[in-house]
């Protein structure tokens, strides 16, 4: 029996679809329906915090003598609902403000329309498909700790995706007890400031009030390896948030993950802090060249003034960035974690 393939469709195509969403999504009367957030997403099943209430609120049925008491979930402002999806929106993560419908009968809700994105963090799946992760984010918090040993070209990938979905990022050197007497660690601290990047230092079971302060009024996203203390630190800043934490394993050096779903938690004054599962890779194959340039903003300076047109920046010894490298201008491991991620996107395209 033969396969049958789904089409690939050109981005032309994609964009005429999108279009045509949202013009009927903008059909649609929603003028009655409830505000919501959503809070916590696994696939299509969704979390939705209530933000507003319905003019009339429905009635709770009269229950007589010798009857069964029937569920009821009162609509509330910040009540907690199960959402599912209308089959023309597209795929709502964390973050997303929303229109919905809520049936006190049932406990559950039906997300009927999506409000603009302000902002949206996305990433390609293991089946080479763009997933998206969180929405209206406002700051991107990149957290890495002594151990598990930090990636720099992870770090590097997150920046990438931060410059590409044009939300700042803070660099966090969290577990900061944990550093040895000159540790390499804060070189690579160092290294990121001087490009620029916001960073700080921090320990889970100490004082974060500087964070804290830093997060006030954000919409934030937590990124890093699995085992760096995402959660740990959440919980610090909030400790309602109850996130589970993990220990590192004494084999792999590698870090559990701890987090299974993507939620938004409410935190001082309008900000909200969103931890996402660890994950040790992030692939960007995804982005064109031209996007991956903007993470690399001190490399972007020099394209353009190689000898040669189709400089591959690897042996031609004129090459503009390799002479920046050698005498120190940009960092060759910088230099390097871009053209790997060059070299996977032209990968990516070949086989697509």
């Amino acid at each position: 029996m033969a396969l049958i393939r789904k089409r690939r469709l050109t981005e032309q195509q994609q964009r005429r679809i999108e279009k045509q969403h949202k013009s009927r999504q903008a059909d649609i009367d929603t003028s009655h329906d409830l505000e919501g957030l959503v809070v916590q997403h696994y696939g299509r099943q969704l979390e939705v915090q209530a933000l507003s209430v319905p003019e009339i609120h429905p009635e709770k049925p009269v229950v007589h003598a010798g009857e069964p008491e029937p569920f009821w979930k009162p609509i509330e402002i910040g009540s907690i609902w199960r959402c599912h999806t209308r089959t023309n929106l597209e795929l709502l993560v964390t973050g997303d403000r929303v229109k919905w419908q809520a049936d006190p009968n049932t406990g559950l809700g039906i997300i009927t329309a999506i409000h603009p994105r302000q902002s949206l963090l996305t990433r390609p799946d293991r089946y080479h498909k763009v997933k998206p992760v969180a929405a209206n984010i406002s700051l991107i918090v990149i957290v890495f700790a002594p151990l598990p040993e930090p990636a720099p070209g992870l770090i590097d990938r997150y920046l990438v995706a931060c410059a590409d979905a044009d939300i700042p990022a803070l660099l966090v050197l969290n577990k900061s007890d944990l550093l040895k007497e000159n540790d390499p660690i804060l070189d690579l601290l160092k290294e990121y400031q001087d490009l620029g990047y916001e960073v700080m230092q921090t320990q889970s079971d100490a004082n974060l009030e500087h964070l804290a302060a830093r997060l006030a009024g954000e919409t934030v996203a937590f990124v890093g390896q699995s085992g760096v203390g995402k959660s740990s630190l959440i919980n610090a800043i909030v400790p309602e948030a109850a996130q589970k934490t993990n220990i590192i394993s004494e084999n792999s050096a590698l870090g559990q993950h701890a987090t299974t779903s993507t939620r938004l938690i409410g935190f001082g004054d309008g900000a909200a802090l969103i931890d996402s599962p660890g994950i040790r890779e992030f692939g960007l194959w995804h982005l064109s060249q031209d996007k991956i340039q903007n993470g690399f903003p001190e490399i972007e300076n020099l394209l353009g003034h190689c000898q040669f047109r189709n400089c591959t920046h690897k042996h031609e010894k004129q090459c503009a960035l390799r002479l920046a490298a050698a005498e120190g201008e940009i960092l060759s491991r910088r230099l390097d974690s871009y053209l790997r991620l060059c070299d996977e996107i032209a990968e990516a395209q070949q086989k697509n």
